[in-house]
């Protein structure tokens, strides 16, 4: 099951500067990592920019915080954008292990830094040094400063391999809307938005239900101070993202919904404005329930 969350690049819009720019972001990052979400959108919101940190600074500490302490050194250069990373919360992903991962040992992300005539390639796990790893049959030859997974079952003696498995953690990138919610593992489309319905103790049990019927899950959030309504121009059933073709059933012009539910996760909300983060930690948290 895929669990996708979508945040506008106009997420931290009000910060004071880059500092606390970067903090909010951190607390996005943890929403993610103590969710389990597999891949964190950053969509354009180019009418709620404000030119200071934007989509690229955005999505730019997002990727920085999703990568390992082990990793951040050789995977990232000196950059204007992680001026103040710093402030981050670690986010101390769990190691996958035993059955629920499909193998014996811990999952960690490498990357490699050398690539073998003899179909063995060097990888940076963390560990003392690189190691020395054959390529499986099945897995094409990865590039050098490709991101891998590796499966370490013993540290004394090492023993590790190289896997074909998703990355431990979540993955950052951008990506438009449209295209995230037309992905074949797009699951239920939720919007999460104070104008959607109310979501209820009695309700829950049939939404989870719903998650695991449709194989996974996309959220999208607003920004400070503007919310899906202002960001697609319109609420629930308004929005549209295309017009159906022609045909002998349709007059060509019925609107294509973007969401399959507008949902409130925070009811009878005390504060004028729920921040980003917070909704992130409200909305995934009874999703992430099990029945």
């Amino acid at each position: 099951m895929t669990r996708t969350v979508l945040v506008p690049s106009s997420l931290v819009r009000e910060a004071e500067d880059k500092r606390e720019a970067t903090r909010k972001l951190g607390y996005v990052a943890r929403a993610a990592a103590v969710f389990r979400v597999d891949r964190l959108v950053v969509y354009p919101d180019s009418g709620g920019e404000d030119g200071r940190y934007g989509g690229g600074f955005v999505a730019t500490v997002l990727a920085y915080a999703a990568t390992p302490p082990y990793l951040r050194k050789e995977a990232w250069d000196v950059r204007d954008e992680l001026e103040h990373v710093g402030v981050l919360p670690p986010l101390r992903v769990g190691s996958q292990t035993g059955s629920g991962s499909k193998g014996s040992g811990s999952l960690r992300q490498g990357i490699v830094t050398e690539v073998g005539p003899d179909g063995r390639v060097r990888v940076n796990c963390g560990l003392q040094h690189p190691v020395s790893l054959p390529v499986p049959p099945s897995m094409a030859s990865p590039s050098e400063g490709a991101r891998v997974t590796i499966r370490v079952s013993s540290r004394r003696p090492l023993r590790a391999k190289l896997v074909d498995e998703p990355l431990p953690g979540f993955t950052v990138e951008r990506e438009a809307v449209e295209t995230a919610l037309q992905r074949s593992d797009a699951g239920l489309r939720i919007a999460a938005s104070r104008h959607g319905e109310e979501l209820t103790v009695s309700r829950l049990d049939s939404l989870v239900q719903r998650v695991d019927t449709e194989g996974g899950l996309t959220v999208v959030f607003g920004a400070p101070d503007r919310g899906l309504p202002e960001i697609f121009g319109g609420g629930p059933n308004e929005e549209t993202v295309s017009t159906v073709e022609t045909s002998d059933e349709s007059d060509g012009n019925e609107p294509l919904a973007r969401f399959d539910l507008w949902l409130n996760t925070v009811p009878r909300q005390g504060s004028d404005v729920v921040r980003t983060e917070e909704a992130m930690f409200a909305t995934l948290a009874p999703l992430n329930l099990e029945r």
